[in-house]
């Protein structure tokens, strides 16, 4: 008969010591991990890649990446809540769209409609999420169909060339040394981050991502919360749409945004917002979203296919969300 003996009080409190330092492990590569990758991939280029620091490509990058900042912020927060939000891509296209058919009326007004494709859009997610109870994978999974077949429908499917200098001009000018697609995602980020950090509806929105059964206990507007939330990301996914097209100087709606979410929910992730809700990191996320669009760039100046970059991708989504696991099952 074989017996087995019981770990002494010393082996415990060993064991115990080795899984508190690996949760202060992860939870310092959950938090700083997208800093540091994010410094070394800079300092690699800056040693391998030719005129990385020139002015000229400094622009392409912060111009390339600002569209997505834009858009993963307001991932940031639906991500925050517990949710997803898989119309981004095809909202940017909706936006992209609407700016031709009116920019006859004159660029103001041509902004405001296609901001308006954004909202309505983010409301019909927000209200289905929200009010009827669909999950949002499910809601926003049918917007993502169904409004980039709406802007494909405006435009007849068609490319729509755009020669309104002054709408291209958000998209190819620049105040000072800074374009304005940069000064843009800059003032959407630092207006996301005070809504996060200092005001009552931030707070609200934590507050159901982490928990959303005692938020709605404890008296909070849930419903009218996550709708908001919605109504934001179809803002900001449109505003972006607005960017691209006055940089591209056309509305493409069967390519614009196209797979924009994903890129969206891998800034989020790697940048240390949890996918099970209740944190959200602004700063982070926009580091995620520099991270992505480097190394998407570097493989691409190193004349690596775009297979490379793809599977990249999908190892930095996995590791990323690898690390977050630990976070959820505790909150659990």
């Amino acid at each position: 008969m074989s017996t087995t003996t019981a770990p002494s009080v010393g082996e415990q409190e060993a064991t115990r010591d080795d899984t508190r330092r690996s949760r202060v492990d992860l939870g310092l590569v959950r938090d700083y991990g997208v800093y540091v990758a994010l410094l070394v991939l800079i300092l690699f280029n800056v040693i391998f890649t030719p005129y990385f620091l020139t002015s000229a490509n400094l622009r392409v990058q912060l111009v390339q990446v600002a569209p997505v900042v834009i858009v993963a912020l307001g991932m940031a927060m639906v991500i925050g809540t517990e949710g997803i939000d898989l119309s981004v891509g095809s909202v940017m296209a909706l936006a992209g769209a609407l700016v031709p058919l009116y920019l006859g009326y004159g660029v103001p007004v041509a902004i405001l409609v296609a901001l308006v494709g954004g909202l309505v859009s983010g409301l019909f997610a927000g209200t289905l999420v929200a009010y009827v109870g669909v999950q949002p994978i499910v809601a926003t999974l049918g917007l993502l169909v169904g409004v980039r077949g709406i802007a494909q429908l405006l435009l007849g499917g068609q490319f729509r060339q755009i020669d309104s200098a002054g709408f291209n001009n958000l998209g190819t000018g620049a105040i000072g040394p800074v374009p304005v697609v940069v000064l843009v995602a800059v003032v959407v980020a630092a207006l996301v981050g005070f809504l996060v950090r200092r005001t009552t509806f931030g707070r609200r929105l934590v507050a159901i991502g982490g928990n959303p059964v005692a938020a709605r206990l404890a008296g909070l507007p849930v419903r009218r919360t996550l709708l908001t939330v919605y109504v934001a990301s179809g803002l900001l996914a449109a505003a972006a749409g607005i960017l691209l097209t006055a940089y591209q100087k056309a509305g493409t709606p069967s390519t614009q945004g196209l797979l924009m979410e994903l890129t969206a929910i891998t800034a989020v992730v790697v940048g240390g917002t949890p996918l099970s809700g209740g944190k959200i990191r602004v700063l982070g996320t926009i580091a995620g979203a520099l991270l992505m669009q480097l190394v998407g760039a570097t493989l691409i100046k190193h004349d690596l296919p775009q297979s490379i970059n793809q599977m990249t991708q999908a190892v930095i989504i996995v590791a990323a969300v690898y690390v977050q696991r630990n976070r959820g099952g505790a909150r659990r």
